[in-house]
């Protein structure tokens, strides 16, 4: 049986096992965290026990060696990224018995890209997908991607939805800007409405490696207030990004297992184990 008491604006959570857990009130981000301390406990040993935060450089240093050194090909990790972030959007939100219906907000770069491919793989595991693809590059590779969307029925839609009409949507799945982004003059139409919108969502928000309009090293720090998106979740590829400091959601996510040992001893990377076969971790 558990007991509470409130003591000067925390909460004490005492356990028959004599387990004692304290939460301060600016620590705690959802009811979930207050009677599963261990989710923040064990989020903040993970980020501060050694996993290298990667900076903007590095992140694309460690690409270019996948791709020159490793002959990866841009297709490749494409696909084990979308895996990964189609694993951990059904970890976070549910069983597919719970017919979710997921809006994936696809950008024009890399990080577009493995938003496509997460929507075909929540198909396969039986979650509801829907594209939203406002601006799409002419290359191959991505029009692929979107060929292989369509025969498989999933269903794009042209803009996006009104905050009420996200209401009809599990959650949303942010995979608009990457690691390369660069706020200089600031968001573009359309991306600075979408911004804004998911910023008024009330619609859990699961991003993709960086959150949209973040700075990769900075977090949201320059960025219009109006158009700053607190994720829900966020599902950080390869190794987690500087930004990462900056995150407050509930759920934080490793994924992409592709990263050789040699590559990961080089850049001092630190990943966590994997557990059993999966292709993602929860941090």
């Amino acid at each position: 049986m558990l007991k509470l008491r409130f003591v000067t604006n925390s909460i004490w959570l005492v356990s028959t096992f004599e387990c004692i857990s304290r939460v301060g009130s600016s620590e705690v981000s959802s009811i979930r965290d207050i009677f599963c301390p261990q989710i923040q406990c064990r989020r903040r040993y993970s980020m501060a026990s050694g996993i290298k935060l990667l900076g903007q450089k590095e992140a694309q240093d460690i690409d270019l060696e996948l791709f020159n050194e490793y002959k990866f090909s841009v297709d490749q990790l494409m696909e084990l990224a979308g895996l990964s972030c189609a694993t951990a959007v059904a970890k976070a939100y549910g069983p597919a018995e719970s017919k979710q219906n997921v809006l994936l907000i696809c950008g024009p770069g890399n990080n577009g890209g493995d938003g496509l491919v997460c929507a075909r793989h929540l198909l396969l595991f039986g979650i509801k997908p829907t594209i939203l693809y406002p601006k799409r590059p002419q290359k191959t590779l991505y029009q692929n991607l979107v060929t292989q969307c369509e025969k498989s029925d999933i269903e794009f839609i042209e803009n996006i939805p009104s905050n009420e009409e996200l209401k009809n949507y599990t959650a949303i799945v942010d995979a608009i800007f990457g690691f390369s982004f660069k706020l200089g003059d600031g968001v573009r139409p359309p991306f600075r409405e979408i911004l804004k919108t998911l910023h008024e969502t009330s619609i859990p928000i699961i991003s993709v490696d960086v959150p949209s309009g973040w700075d990769v090293e900075k977090g949201p720090a320059g960025l219009d207030d109006s158009l700053i998106i607190r994720p829900d979740s966020l599902i950080s590829l390869t190794a987690p990004k500087k930004c990462a400091k900056y995150f407050k959601g509930r759920l934080h996510y490793l994924g992409g297992r592709f990263v050789p040992k040699a590559l990961e001893a080089k850049y001092s990377l630190n990943l966590p184990a994997y557990p059993g076969t999966d292709c993602v971790v929860e941090l």
